[in-house]
């Protein structure tokens, strides 16, 4: 009788995990993605002293994965955004953004979305004081595929400025 209680409790989570969206079809890359978007380069920026200074910031965001754009089209979306925090010996002046790509997702064709995809970069002015700093800068971003969406996330960029 054990064995029989057994084997049908197995059985229904075996059912429940293949009806689970988290875990059906496409949805699966998303489930498994906890890095959706890498930060290429650089790692090292030289920088003159006390002047606005453009840096080219390149990221990736993974296959099969979107993230909104730094001007969503709905307010209620999240926005990719890059800042260093204060005390980092750098100071972010402005960011300059893509512009992202318009697209609409087989479940809901009404609705347009501003995403980034692929590589892109962000066109970052800082101003660095003297010295070498290891900047702990940050971009935040929410990742989804054409089903579902990740929860928002702010992951570290790590770069090291030398201000000359």
């Amino acid at each position: 009788m054990h064995k029989a209680l057994a084997a049908v409790l197995v059985a229904s989570a075996s059912l429940v995990s293949a009806q689970s969206p988290l875990l059906d079809g496409p949805k699966r890359s998303l489930a498994k993605s906890t890095n959706a978007v890498e930060y290429l380069f650089p790692e090292q920026v030289t920088v003159p002293t006390g002047k606005p200074t453009a840096i080219a910031l390149h990221f990736r965001v993974a296959e099969g994965l979107h993230i909104n754009s730094h001007a969503p089209k709905d307010d209620y979306l999240i926005p990719t955004t890059f800042a260093i925090p204060a005390g980092e010996g750098v100071v972010l002046k402005d960011a300059a953004y893509p512009r992202g790509a318009d697209i609409t997702l087989p479940i809901d064709p009404k609705t347009r979305l501003n995403v980034y995809t692929g590589e892109f970069i962000i066109d970052a002015h800082i101003v660095a004081e003297r010295g070498n700093h290891l900047v702990q800068a940050t971009l935040r971003y929410q990742a989804c595929d054409n089903n579902a969406c990740m929860p928002p996330k702010t992951v570290t960029v790590p770069i090291d400025v030398i201000g000359q």
